[in-house]
């Protein structure tokens, strides 16, 4: 009997980290959109939240203020959570995209498995084995292999523009994020988590949204805009962090870390529809290797 509910957990969180990747692959196409109409990256981040903090803000706010002295006794915690995702990840991720192309800032994605393994390490708060260094490994292989199209010379030559260097710091404060999670030791619905991390990153958000307003950044606001914030305040945001956050409660930070990397596969895929980029040999390679990694990596939990 607990086998079978094991693996009936098991098999939803694997669904919840498909559902949550598929969302932010989308996130970053939508992201170059924004920038393409012009939208600011904090501006952006903050009207995002904003409106997920609207929408969130009937179903929870009974049990955030039963959670008071909850909130208050960890609120270095729920602080860091809002500093590390609503605000560093996401305003980074969108600078980032005035920047560099789409399918460069969702293969930098593939990093953040190894800097969740990193801090876990670190601050020993889980151990990780010889399956998930592996896959973490193959799967790293095969995102070189898309990066540099299989030319040695690109991968010897390679140099990071500002939109890269955005999105190295993003993944970090991402892995931050997905670690410190798990130290969670209180009792909350996954929508009051995903509510009170929001508001924290609103808190922080505010000051940069006001900085660029008052540089001249003003809010077009038309169709564009609307379906823009429409996508990213119900998909990425509630979606993906609820199903995220319920994935990690179920099999932690490591394994579920290794998900992430297929949001560079989700992300390619949009690429070719809406950029027409071409899908190429090396595509092909890079992706088979990367699949190979996530199977290798979660080889404990099938046999368990």
């Amino acid at each position: 009997m607990n086998n079978t509910f094991e693996k009936s957990q098991n098999l939803k969180a694997y669904f919840m980290l498909v559902c949550a990747t598929l969302f932010w692959a989308g996130n970053f196409n939508v992201g170059k959109f924004a920038f393409i109409e012009n939208i600011s990256p904090f501006t952006l981040a903050f009207l995002r939240w904003l409106l997920v903090w609207i929408i969130l803000m009937p179903f929870t706010y009974k049990e955030i203020l039963s959670l008071k002295k909850i909130i208050i006794k960890n609120f270095k915690l729920l602080f860091l959570l809002g500093l590390s995702s609503v605000f560093l990840f996401t305003a980074l991720t969108y600078k980032a995209l005035n920047y560099t192309q789409v399918i460069n800032a969702s293969l930098f994605n593939t990093a953040i498995p190894a800097t969740i393994i990193l801090v876990c390490f670190l601050l020993k708060i889980e151990k990780t084995n010889i399956f998930q260094l592996s896959g973490l490994l193959i799967s790293t292989l095969g995102i070189l292999v898309i990066i540099t199209k299989l030319d040695l010379d690109i991968l010897l030559s390679l140099a990071f523009n500002t939109g890269d260097l955005f999105m190295i710091a993003a993944i970090i404060s991402w892995g931050v994020y997905s670690a410190f999670l798990k130290k969670r030791n209180f009792e909350i619905s996954l929508l009051a988590l995903v509510q009170i991390i929001c508001t924290f990153g609103l808190l922080m958000l505010a000051p940069a949204f006001l900085i660029e307003v008052n540089q001249g950044n003003s809010i077009n606001l038309n169709l564009n805009l609307i379906y823009i914030l429409l996508y990213v305040a119900v998909f990425p945001s509630i979606g993906s962090y609820y199903c995220w956050a319920g994935a990690v409660s179920i099999i932690g930070p490591n394994r579920s870390g290794i998900f992430l990397s297929l949001i560079p596969l989700f992300s390619t895929i949009f690429a070719m529809i809406f950029f027409d980029e071409k899908f190429l040999f090396y595509h092909l390679i890079g992706t088979v290797l990367i699949i190979l990694g996530l199977f290798l990596s979660n080889k404990k939990i099938i046999n368990a």
